[in-house]
């Protein structure tokens, strides 16, 4: 059996043609030295299998095996089609579980699934029950979701998990995004804020909506629910036309959209009314991606792609350890992306931003 080249110091700083002090200095995370240097290193150290001492604890601490600690594991992303940011879950778990010694595939759920039944009787014959673990994304429907986590093999939600289940779940914080989007809006002088998205079909989006809420009361905003554009976006004109009237007669300076599809119906109620952004009205979105119309658009950064780094080290830790309790883990990001829908509302709006209630 061939023995694994040790991976030093100055190979990485061969690698990328730094000083191996340099390489030790990223690594440790000590200043001195910008951002994107200190990521490229990081990601060439990883490439090469290196850890660090704190790393190597880390993994110990963690109870997460160790590469190498007994035959390479497979696991499955089981997915009902393919969404903006599945990429980013697919490159964050293969390159996290590649790095630990182990195999993933990604497997798209045929349509006419209905039942449990089905879905078992399915997973049975494309020989998905005698995997390791399987990593679910958001979008499954929820009766999925509870077949899935009730199997006797590990399960990892990269998801907020349903209300009384049993899972190991990860996801990237988007309560707190929403927080961060409305500091962002209030700190520019914004104080009537419409919030733009759907509240009610997903878990996330329920959730994004409850945090809209506590915002406004933590800020002290004027707020009424009634007011607020909730429903699915493009259910018909009547949809359009009032987003289009909340706009042109509602005094908003600021719209926080849910999703990109909620940016692209703001952006044409807004050209309907005749309003400019950010001149007459700001625009921030929580999506989990840049908004390919819109590269310009404000957002906070959501922590996708480490969220899938971290569902492999859950999985991992819970075949290592099966009795322990199950964790749900929140990643929070404080990266903001400056773009150019954000900016002071007019002038007007805010000499009358204390005497309007909503």
């Amino acid at each position: 059996m061939t023995r694994r080249k040790k991976v030093t110091l100055r190979m990485i700083a061969d690698r990328l043609g730094v000083t191996v002090h340099t390489v030790s200095k990223a690594l440790r995370g000590l200043p001195g030295m910008s951002e994107s240097t200190r990521r490229e290193i990081s990601e060439a150290a990883r490439e090469l299998g290196y850890r660090t001492k704190a790393q190597a604890a880390g993994l110990s601490a963690e109870q997460i095996p160790w590469p190498g600690a007994g035959k390479p594991r497979r696991f499955a992303l089981l997915m009902t089609g393919e969404a903006p940011f599945h990429h980013l879950q697919v490159e964050g778990l293969h390159q996290r579980l590649h790095e630990l010694g182990h195999v993933l595939t990604t497997v798209v759920l045929p349509k006419p699934l209905q039942t449990e039944s089905g879905l078992l009787e399915w997973m049975e014959r494309s020989g998905l029950l005698f995997l390791d673990g399987l990593f679910l994304p958001p979008g499954l429907p929820e009766w999925m979701e509870l077949a899935l986590v009730r199997l006797p093999l590990p399960v990892v939600m990269i998801n907020y998990p349903p209300d009384g289940s049993l899972a190991d779940s990860v996801i990237w914080d988007v309560q707190h995004a929403v927080h961060l989007s409305l500091n962002q809006m209030y700190e520019e002088g914004h104080r009537r804020i419409l919030f733009v998205g759907d509240t009610r079909t997903q878990r996330g989006f329920r959730l994004r909506w409850q945090a809209f809420l506590d915002a406004c009361q933590r800020l002290g905003l004027p707020m009424s629910p009634d007011e607020h554009v909730t429903g699915p976006p493009g259910t018909g004109t009547d949809w359009l036309n009032s987003l289009t009237a909340k706009l042109a007669d509602g005094g908003y300076t600021a719209v926080l959209c849910a999703l990109n599809r909620d940016v692209t119906w703001a952006a044409v109620a807004l050209e309907r009314a005749g309003l400019t952004v950010p001149g007459h009205v700001s625009l921030i979105g929580t999506d989990h991606e840049a908004h390919p119309a819109y590269p310009g658009l404000t957002r906070p950064v959501l922590l996708v792609r480490e969220a899938a780094e971290r569902a492999a080290e859950l999985m991992l830790r819970r075949i290592g350890s099966p009795l322990l309790p199950f964790e749900h883990v929140r990643l929070r990001g404080g990266a903001f992306f400056r773009g150019e829908t954000l900016g002071p509302p007019p002038r007007e709006s805010r000499q009358l931003a204390g005497g309007r209630e909503g």
